[in-house]
């Protein structure tokens, strides 16, 4: 393979180094309006009123539109149609959308929208997963507050857990996350002939907002066109939160018959936009005298705010890998995503394991402590291999490397030398070994493979370029880099010669959403079954040109082709082959649709193959404690990850090692604050704590390759991984310097010092 497996430079890192790159806040049409949103300052009350008089009268003002402009249906369509593109009847939380105002400048929309004024009676509001579950709760959500929820049932877990050597019980919470993307979210809608609707952003789920554009302006789905432009991140905020800003936009400019843009600010952003879900976990796990797992009881809640968006899908991934890789026969795990009057939650990365993850790796550690055993060993002891039954009794059954992760994480961090139980820790400084282990079930899995399939278009152009168009988009992390990698070889074309471009619903049918670590192994597939359609048509072209008698004596790599027979001999050049193959008169374009392996899900006892693989992921933090300040420094990190096939080792360290920062910001600072009356307190850079490269430790990745025989050149998946199991890591380093133990992050001083 001259091209999967190298670390060829990046398909859009020129253009971003130099500011060449156009993102939607980059672009401009003419006769443009400009749209700013009329946000609730309450985050619960029955909407009575909103008077748009004032505003309407300001310079500049074209229009202030509220739910009763809008022209289709007044419901974002995600699992669950309950969130208005604009307020109905009830304002569920502090900056939810009220109004529109739209005018021939920013600064006009934006001065307009201060004099718009909502008339709204205040009620209680419900502000946390313990309220919300509470018998006497405020009913926000139906009869129970509760979005949805799901069991998992394997063997007896009550009969297990009582015939237990040893039970632990221990309750984790976890904290929200701003997604912090370095482009806020934005789109510009154009309408045009024959009643049709084009919108431009910045997104991670075209199809999405297709659906939701369509729905919002009640058109049929072949007059609306989304086009994704370059998108600066998405980490899962940019999945389900660009259908309302699309939505809005849309509705605008369909009512003023003009392009309209709306591109938040970064306060609004972060007031508005999705985030991840707050967790409440208790476990209860029961062992032998080994530390060997017997029994597992687990239940999970998520927060998932004033409307479902995602909730129910997150909560089922939590819900499959709350008990993480280890074995166990007997297992009961509830889940419940709960309703709140706070902002909307939806995907982050990882996508409900990070919460799990930190409550499963630290009960496992606590276990460990107990019974005095290597937190190393136990998780050899209990983990996964090939041969292994999940929660939901699937056998892994190929492309499972945990072990080897363990092994070569303990190795690169010296573990055997360097870890000591806490006991033996003195001094006024003290430093602290954690290891975390992750498994991640590699695309939508049984809960969303309806949704499980893509498509794209392969084009050879006459001068012998090669034109890729796909269906997961390119938002940061390299895809239309290893795609074109992927489909340089299953076509033989050089690298150089294959352009995948931006995502755009015109050109290929609905591929689903870009989430789930999916893109390589999807994409890569489709574009391959391209390929295979369109090589046997270069080849049959080759071997005239060649003087072959038979297509299958001829090679192409790399954008040669050459005889088999006679490697040494006369070769040919794609360029030239192009040029041939339309002289023939030969289809040079080929489609791809690939449709994800089976997966089964039993909803009454969570029992199947949740997945159709999995990748694994080991993590050992290095920390440095001053016992007397509480004050502590991540010092370094290594992380072993399987991904099956590294397309691009450069591209997978780099994933790492943003993974690995983003999670160790959710660990040791993130967290978003509200006032008693469910106001956002921290809604600016300036008060939403990030790490930065000042905090950044030493990042040590290692590529682990256990390929899956049905991933492009063994690939799986593991984008969203890298973050997963830092928290967990992280926290037992801080335990294992200081015997404190942090259940609730993020990790402060104050909570090492044991002042909050």
């Amino acid at each position: 393979m001259p091209v999967v497996g190298k670390s060829v430079p990046r398909k859009d890192a020129w253009d971003k180094v130099q500011g060449k790159a156009r993102y939607v806040d980059d672009y401009s049409f003419s006769d443009i309006l400009y749209a700013t949103t009329v946000r609730s300052e309450l985050a619960y009350a029955r909407l009575n009123g909103i008077d748009t008089a004032r505003a309407l009268s300001m310079p500049g003002v074209k229009a202030v539109l509220t739910h009763v402009d809008v022209q289709g249906k007044n419901a974002v369509p995600l699992v669950f149609e309950d969130e208005p593109f604009l307020a109905q009847d009830y304002l569920r939380f502090h900056g939810e959308p009220v109004a529109l105002v739209i005018a021939e400048s920013y600064e006009e929309a934006l001065a307009a929208a201060a004099l718009v004024k909502v008339d709204a009676e205040p009620l209680k509001p419900v502000l946390s997963i313990r309220e919300a579950i509470a018998e006497n709760a405020p009913k926000i959500y139906k009869d129970d507050n509760c979005f949805s929820r799901y069991n998992i049932k394997k063997g007896d877990a009550e009969t297990a857990m009582k015939k237990a050597r040893h039970i632990f019980e221990r309750e984790y919470e976890t904290p929200y996350q701003e997604h912090a993307y370095l482009e806020t979210n934005g789109v510009i809608a154009v309408p045009g002939l024959e009643d049709s609707m084009a919108v431009y952003g910045t997104m991670q789920c075209p199809f999405y907002v297709h659906d939701a554009v369509a729905q919002a302006i009640g058109i049929d789905r072949n007059k609306v066109r989304i086009v994704q432009t370059t998108t600066g991140g998405g980490f899962g905020g940019k999945e389900d939160f660009p259908s309302v800003v699309a939505g809005q936009a849309a509705i605008a400019a369909k009512l003023t018959g003009r392009p309209v843009k709306l591109v938040y600010k970064r306060e609004e952003d972060i007031i508005a936009s999705s985030k991840r879900h707050p967790g409440l976990i208790k476990m209860k796990i029961g062992t032998d005298e080994r530390g060997k797992i017997v029994a597992a009881i687990i239940d999970y809640y998520i927060d998932g705010g004033a409307y479902s968006t995602l909730t129910p899908i997150v909560l089922w991934r939590g819900t499959v890998h709350a008990l993480g890789p280890y074995e166990c026969q007997d297992i009961l795990i509830k889940s419940y995503g709960v309703a709140t009057n706070k902002v909307p939650c939806g995907a982050y990365r990882g996508f409900g394991s990070p919460q799990v993850i930190f409550a499963g790796e630290s009960i496992i550690d606590e276990i460990a402590d107990e019974l005095k055993i290597d937190p190393l060993e136990i998780r050899r002891l209990n983990g996964y291999k090939v041969g292994s039954s999940t929660a939901t009794s699937q056998i892994i059954d190929q492309s499972c490397g945990l072990m080897e992760t363990i092994d070569r994480a303990a190795a690169k961090a010296d573990w055997k030398s360097k870890w000591q139980a806490p006991s033996s820790k003195k001094g006024s400084t003290r430093t602290g070994l954690g290891i975390s282990t992750v498994y991640y079930g590699v695309g939508l899995g049984a809960g969303g493979k309806h949704l499980d399939r893509v498509a794209t278009s392969m084009t050879i152009m006459k001068d012998g370029s090669v034109h890729c168009a796909i269906g997961n988009v390119e938002m940061g992390q390299g895809a239309r880099t290893v795609l074109a990698q992927i489909a340089a070889d299953a076509l033989g074309a050089s690298y150089e010669m294959v352009n995948v471009v931006e995502t755009d619903t015109a050109l290929v049918p609905d591929s689903g959403p870009t989430v789930a670590s999916r893109t390589t192994f999807m994409s890569g597939n489709s574009l391959m079954i391209a390929a295979a359609e369109l090589r046997p048509r270069l080849l049959h072209v080759a071997k005239d040109m060649l003087g072959e008698t038979r297509d299958e004596d001829v090679e192409l790599i790399d954008g040669w082709a050459f005889s088999k027979r006679n490697a040494n001999g006369q070769r040919i050049h794609f360029k030239e082959l192009a040029q041939k193959l339309y002289a023939y008169r030969l289809m040079p374009s080929a489609f791809g649709w690939y449709i994800a392996p089976d997966s089964s899900y039993d909803k009454d006892t969570g029992q199947g193959n949740a997945y159709f693989v999995y990748s694994y992921c080991t993590n050992i933090a290095e920390v440095e404690v001053d016992m007397e300040t509480g004050e502590f420094q991540v010092k370094r990190i290594t992380c072993a990850h399987d991904m099956g096939k590294a397309i691009n080792p450069q591209q997978v360290e780099g994933q790492i090692e943003g993974g690995t920062l983003q999670g160790m910001g959710y660990a040791t600072m993130e967290e978003i604050r509200h006032d008693a009356n469910g106001k956002m307190l921290n809604n600016a850079f300036a008060t939403y704590i990030l790490p930065t490269t000042e905090d950044t430790p030493v990042i040590d990745p290692i590529i682990v390759e256990h390929a899956y025989d049905r991933g492009p050149y063994g690939a799986k998946g593991f984008g969203e991984v890298p973050l997963m199991g830092i928290a967990p890591a992280i926290a037992n380093a801080v335990y294992n310097a200081t015997g404190k133990r942090i259940r609730i992050l993020p990790i402060k001083p104050e909570k090492i010092l044991g002042l909050e």
